[in-house]
């Protein structure tokens, strides 16, 4: 009877963290009103630690825990950016080595993470503007960047105004504002590995402190395009329907108020043809 119970409360924790991962996953596109493609299910093993404080959950449930503890929110090399666990797959046998009280479980399992295709429409918002380009941010992840080659024909940085702007026919100036919503193309990622090393840091420290001493520290405004990122996307305005939101506004809607006005005639002509 006791084992009963235990299965069936451990049946109900796995259900629950699935549930939990469907829910986010959907929150993410709902809110940001983007597409599921840019959210992959991917596989990967390792060796889970289980600190003894989790003992007294099932293991599955200290696994999932631990697996976004680690993971969520941080950058895989060539994988993508880790949002939640979402399944496991297989968990091998677990192993209290000598001075460690923790259990540790070779675990197969698969993860929840962004990583947009080539190709695919963003719809994000203007997070910073510099001579370099845009920096577009999506919410939950800002590194994504429009260099001035792939903005639309026509497009110039004004230094007084810090803004990007469109010459539209050379008439029309229409601005890519900071703050506001903008639409692009992905055409390119690429990851880079951040892992520090010790000897580097410590002599990055040890030049800053005698900068410090000597009284050369400058504040400098940094570039986004000019820091290094683990996860990098870069993104189009060329092209129609991309830029700004605010420029295509009106034709949406007018196109959308046009399938209306043709679906009520094909409703009603539909209607008098079987009346």
């Amino acid at each position: 009877m006791t084992k009963c119970i235990y299965s069936f409360f451990l049946l109900i924790c796995i259900l629950f963290q699935k549930f939990t991962s469907f829910v986010l996953l959907n929150c993410f596109q709902s809110e940001l009103k983007i597409s599921s493609r840019m959210f992959q299910l991917s596989e990967m093993r390792d060796m889970v630690r289980v600190p003894p404080l989790k003992f007294n959950l099932p293991l599955e449930q200290a696994i999932m825990e631990e697996l976004n503890r680690k993971l969520a929110n941080k950058v895989v090399l060539n994988v993508g950016l880790c949002i939640c666990a979402f399944d496991l797959v297989k968990m091998e046998n677990s192993y209290i080595y000598p001075g460690d009280g923790a259990s540790h479980t070779r675990t197969t399992f698969q993860f929840v993470v962004f990583r947009p295709s080539i190709e695919e429409i963003l719809e994000g918002v203007v997070l910073s503007a510099s001579s370099s380009g845009l920096q577009v941010s999506l919410g939950f992840f800002s590194g994504i960047f429009i260099k001035p080659e792939n903005m639309v024909a026509g497009s110039y940085y004004d230094e007084t105004e810090k803004v990007w702007i469109w010459n539209y026919q050379e008439e029309h100036k229409l601005f890519m504002d900071v703050g506001q919503k903008i639409r692009l193309r992905v055409i390119s990622e690429s990851f880079v590995d951040t892992t520090p090393s010790g000897p580097q840091l410590a002599a990055e420290h040890q030049a800053a402190v005698a900068a410090a001493a000597a009284g050369s520290v400058v504040a400098v405004a940094k570039d986004p395009f000019s820091e290094v990122h683990p996860y990098t996307i870069y993104g189009s305005t060329d092209g129609s329907g991309l830029g700004m939101i605010s420029w295509w506004a009106e034709d949406e809607d007018e196109d959308v108020k046009d399938e209306a006005n043709e679906g009520q005639e094909d409703s009603q002509s539909e209607h008098l043809e079987s009346t």
